[in-house]
């Protein structure tokens, strides 16, 4: 089961998207196209993310690439639950 409807939701409570979070799909980008994702709003989100996985996250874990669009974020995050 893809964990697509978590991150879109946490992506909409953490950074306050609101009803713009809907249309977040799989290809959506991210870093450097939703104003909200600056540097403070990643690791607000990284640390949603952990919480509401009970997961943690290494510095050496993340890139960019990572935030790219909401489908690598998704992979990334289906990636560390296993």
């Amino acid at each position: 089961m893809s964990e697509l409807p978590v991150v879109r939701n946490i992506l909409r409570s953490t950074l306050q998207l609101g009803s713009r979070a809907d249309a977040f799909s799989e290809s959506t980008p991210l870093l450097g196209h939703v104003a909200e994702l600056d540097s403070m709003a990643v690791v607000a989100v990284l640390t949603a993310i952990e919480e509401h996985y009970g997961i943690a996250v290494d510095d050496g874990d993340l890139s960019a690439e990572v935030f790219a669009t909401v489908g690598t974020l998704t992979t990334f995050v289906e990636g560390k639950i296993g």
